[in-house]
């Protein structure tokens, strides 16, 4: 008999995922969740999941096998919770039911960091595909390579992001511990998730026990030039560690029992991270051509490579295949050009990711306008935790807007007051799609960056509308 598996919170973008997961599996799938948008409502009803908006018991009638809890607004107290403890069903969190039912018994590569997980795990997806090993992947975005954000695949190889962030309300280990990788990216690490972590340290505490789950065979991928990650290496590693220089300057760090010699850098990067050649201790490897912006997304790339080697693809089929790697919804994403101005949607959680993609784009466009337009919706930011770096993180644009939306919880004009660029705040979504509409026409060309963790209340393509009436 098919199995029935319930997914309590299905539209958020991992628990979507799972359910993408198990309806390939061969499981029945339905779900709930408050809200459904693009692009995983989409994703789910070409699956043919039931899914419904807000939770009534009927939708658990029959009985489930199993009801996969989320963790995302999914606390003690919420009706669904209170619904499968009062009656007794069998549940489980999502990052267990991944680590038990889809990754158990494959070579997981896993992708962890505070930025750049979604783009690094879709660029190695991307790799490991045109090398023809055809991986499972479940990642935190869409990757525009295929459409989708998780699939099974048909060998042992599987790239998983892997977030700190909690499991669930009765697991409060970060969700990376059930994934066991045996190949493991770190990308870097900063502090993030300010409602439930109090300091870095917390967070270097969770990835030590993710260093725990690694086996010796295996390899982690770090950063040559980062403390924090060099911290949590120096806590006790057991698997040999290569080291990425990226673009920046090398530094004198520590270095690590583990090292195993490999030092993988970027030559002749170009100022906006569009051409660069990777280069393994002292052998150049070729050179990457690509529509990927910042040199960021160099780091990025060099931890792909790194990684797809380890699985066994040599550096030249990596290099090859990142040349025709198409990027991740939602990362800079041009959504409408009207005249001079374009629009971008771009995901922004955190200062530091603000930063390095306006500079990318500003690299990439010296002589244009860049205007900012900044949702700090993200827990981190939303709680005000890191709002001095707010102050400056947008300095490669020209001018940006904040939008103080209802979970904001302290005065943004702090932030305008304080801003190295010229700044305004704004509460209202129409009034900020006119005033960005009604600007006056550039020099030469004008890029918008809409950048939110959320919908930002379909503000791009508000704007887009307007640029066009």
């Amino acid at each position: 008999m098919t199995q029935h598996i319930y997914f309590l919170g299905i539209g958020g973008t991992l628990m979507g995922s799972l359910a993408l997961l198990a309806r390939e599996s061969g499981s029945r799938v339905s779900g709930s969740d408050k809200a459904m948008y693009p692009p995983m409502s989409d994703q789910l009803a070409a699956a043919d999941i039931t899914v419904y908006e807000g939770f009534d018991p009927a939708q658990l009638e029959p009985t489930p096998d199993l009801v996969v809890i989320g963790n995302a607004q999914l606390p003690r107290g919420h009706p669904g919770v209170e619904y499968v403890l009062e009656k007794g069903l069998p549940y489980t969190s999502g990052a267990e039911w991944l680590g038990r039912q889809i990754l158990n018994g494959r070579w997981v590569l896993a992708v962890s960091g505070t930025h750049g997980k979604t783009t690094t795990a879709s660029m190695l997806a991307h790799i490991l595909d045109r090398a023809g090993l055809d991986p499972g992947f479940l990642i935190g975005g869409v990757p525009k390579d295929f459409g989708i954000s998780a699939r099974l695949g048909s060998t042992p190889f599987f790239v998983v992001e892997a977030d700190e962030y909690d499991t669930s309300y009765f697991d409060r280990r970060s969700k990376f511990v059930h994934y066991r990788p045996r190949t493991l990216i770190i990308n870097n690490l900063e502090y993030d998730h300010a409602d439930i972590f109090p300091d870095l340290a917390a967070i270097q505490t969770q990835f030590h026990h993710l260093l725990r789950t690694v086996p010796a065979g295996g390899l982690i991928v770090a950063p040559e030039h980062d403390e924090a990650v060099d911290h949590v290496l120096r806590m006790g590693c057991w698997t040999p560690v290569a080291r990425v220089r990226g673009s920046q300057r090398a530094r004198k760090v520590a270095k690590v029992a583990m090292d195993n010699g490999e030092l993988w850098r970027a030559k002749q990067v170009s100022a906006d991270g569009s051409k660069f050649l990777p280069q393994l201790n002292d052998t150049v490897l070729g050179e990457v051509s690509w529509t990927q912006l910042g040199l960021h997304n160099v780091a990025n790339g060099l931890n792909a490579i790194a990684a797809a080697r380890h699985a066994g693809v040599a550096p030249a089929i990596a290099i090859e295949a990142l040349r025709s790697f198409q990027g991740v919804t939602r990362r800079l994403e041009l959504i409408a050009e009207v005249g001079p101005v374009r629009v971008y949607d771009d995901f922004a959680h955190h200062p530091t990711a603000i930063r390095t993609t306006l500079q990318g784009l500003r690299n990439r466009f010296p002589g244009d306008e860049i205007v900012a337009v900044i949702e700090p919706r993200s827990h981190t930011m939303s709680l005000g935790t890191l709002r001095d770096e707010l102050s400056t993180c947008c300095a490669a644009a020209d001018g940006v807007y904040w939008f103080r939306g209802e979970n904001i919880k302290w005065d943004l004009t702090e932030v305008v007051h304080a801003s190295v660029v010229k700044a305004a705040m704004d509460d209202d979504l129409e009034h900020l799609a006119r005033t960005l509409a009604a600007l006056p026409p550039p020099k030469h060309r004008r890029h918008i960056v809409i950048m939110s963790n959320g919908s930002f209340g379909g503000l791009h393509r508000k704007l887009a509308a307007a640029l066009k009436g």
